[in-house]
């Protein structure tokens, strides 16, 4: 490989002023900096990463951890991120939990050893239901800060950037009411996680504050069969004339098998999911959604991140970044 130092003796200046030629410095004049350009282009010249982040005590490197790489949010916050990071000069490293514990820990580890400055991640399933925040408390005990984003765990003092859950199904169940349904069911196959729960809750306030209606709560396993459980439910349970789903799969079986049972949607029945608009592009009648805002979850906890980075040392109170939701009508709801 070409070095500084060969590049500096062939056009006899120093090495301090190639460095600097080929990072546009100012006190460079123009003519050199076109004559160190056109060398280093000549001989394929690239900067060693290695040694760059050895002397800066930096890497310009996050890692990444989400729980599944075929989810379409989590895949959007990812894109945000990347987008964010190389506008401030950012390469990211990304690793797949696959919702286990045992992955989570070892890609912590296995990445904490001088390959990135930092972490953006989504709590994997398993580490929320064994509620085991201790390998997260360990990397930040290590200098690398980790943000935290969608599932978080509340028990670890870092920043986090979340959307409004709780609001979110408690203001989509109010218009559902305000439309007059009067036997709403909420399904969820996330009821394991953070933002299953928060959900759940909001769904739950908004439909107890109401006088003569009563919580109707469909659970449903991602292993089993959903879409034979949600129609069994239809089946057996008299007068339901709204849905409104934790998450997009829910939403789409939940209209479908509406529309399989005879009933007219929006007429007989309305359905909201928390999804995306290319969901609700694929479904008929097109879905009413909360859209989450996953490009922009992303940018957020790049820009958090990048912040802690470039400011190590400096004591700052951590903060939590709050996504609004947005309630996007379709021809699924009236």
């Amino acid at each position: 490989m070409v070095t500084l130092k060969q590049l500096a003796k062939e056009l006899n200046v120093s090495i301090s002023t190639v460095s600097k030629a080929l990072n546009n410095s100012e006190e460079i004049g123009q003519e050199t900096v076109r004559r160190v350009k056109e060398l280093a282009e000549l001989y394929n010249y690239r900067p060693n990463k290695v040694a760059l982040s050895l002397k800066n005590n930096k890497t310009k490197t996050i890692g990444v951890i989400i729980p599944n790489i075929l989810n379409r949010f989590l895949a959007k916050v990812l894109f945000g991120i990347e987008r964010e990071a190389t506008k401030h000069g950012y390469n990211i490293i990304t690793c797949i939990s696959n919702e286990s514990l045992d992955k989570e820990k070892d890609s912590l580890q296995l990445l904490a050893n001088g390959s990135v400055d930092g972490f953006i991640l989504s709590v994997a399933k398993e580490s929320q239901m064994n509620n085991e925040v201790e390998h997260f408390k360990r990397t930040i005990k290590q200098g690398l800060p980790i943000v935290m984003f969608d599932r978080v765990a509340h028990d670890v003092l870092c920043d986090k950037v979340i959307v409004d859950d709780f609001d979110a199904t408690y203001n989509a169940t109010k218009s559902l009411i305000e439309e007059g349904r009067k036997q709403i069911v909420f399904i969820s196959n996330i009821n394991d996680i953070s933002v299953g729960k928060l959900r759940e809750r909001g769904y739950n306030k908004a439909i107890l504050e109401t006088v003569g209606m009563e919580p109707l709560v469909l659970k449903v396993e991602k292993k089993g069969d959903p879409q034979k459980k949600i129609k069994s439910f239809f089946k057996k349970t008299k007068n339901i004339d709204a849905v409104l789903a934790a998450e997009s799969s829910s939403g789409i079986i939940a209209l479908n098998t509406a529309v399989s049972l005879g009933l007219k949607v929006p007429k007989d029945i309305s359905v909201i999911a928390f999804a995306s608009k290319s969901d609700s592009n694929h479904t008929l009648p097109r879905l009413t959604t909360i859209r989450q805002h996953a490009k922009a979850i992303g940018e957020n906890a790049a820009q958090l991140l990048i912040n802690r980075i470039q400011n190590t040392g400096v004591e700052k109170d951590v903060k939590t970044k709050i996504v609004k939701t947005s309630l996007v009508k379709n021809k699924s709801t009236l």
